[in-house]
């Protein structure tokens, strides 16, 4: 696992094994980032299911102004601490579960990449609270990684969604009242 572009172009990423550990593919990931592109200068970022943070330090390598690192994993946070250390970045870093984050952060956010393990059903209760606690940012958009073709719950639209064998990506954004 690699920062595909930026700053920090080619610098390898610690990351960790085991059955249940799924990181983005490096395929994935620079696609998902030419997609993106335009909106990371300077933009606020929140990687709801961290893991080892590979989205967050790949958005701040590519210009995001700050990134907010969540997992519930004490492992996890450990790797990612390793990496923000490595790259020499800084970020807030929070151990709790995505509910409990989304209640106690403070502000909006211009991307929210949400990455959790695939046999985690949880899509409609996180943006329920991304729009109750009104964490993202005018023209925002909410990033899903999933293994399903996932659907808009009310008030939210599907505007993209992209296949990459297994794995999709659906970007999410309000719906306009």
């Amino acid at each position: 696992m690699r920062i595909i572009a930026g700053k920090h172009r080619g610098r390898v990423l610690a990351e960790f094994r085991g059955m249940e550990i799924r990181p983005t593919s490096d395929r994935v990931k620079e696609s998902l980032f030419q997609i993106i592109g335009d909106r990371l200068a300077g933009a606020r970022v929140l990687d709801l299911f961290c893991g080892s943070g590979a989205l967050g330090l790949e958005s701040l390598s590519r210009g995001a102004k700050e990134a907010v690192f969540n997992d519930v994993s004490r492992e996890s946070l450990a790797v990612l601490k390793k990496n923000l250390a490595a790259l020499r970045e800084e970020g807030q870093v929070m151990q709790s579960d995505y509910a409990a984050c989304l209640m106690r952060m403070r502000g909006k956010f211009d991307i929210i990449f949400c990455d959790p393990p695939y046999k985690m059903d949880c899509r409609e209760d996180v943006l329920a609270r991304i729009a109750a606690h009104d964490r993202l940012a005018a023209g925002g958009v909410v990033i899903w990684e999933s293994e399903r073709e996932e659907e808009a719950p009310a008030g939210w639209r599907r505007s993209d969604l992209r296949s990459y064998g297994r794995t999709k990506i659906a970007f999410f954004e309000r719906s306009t009242p």
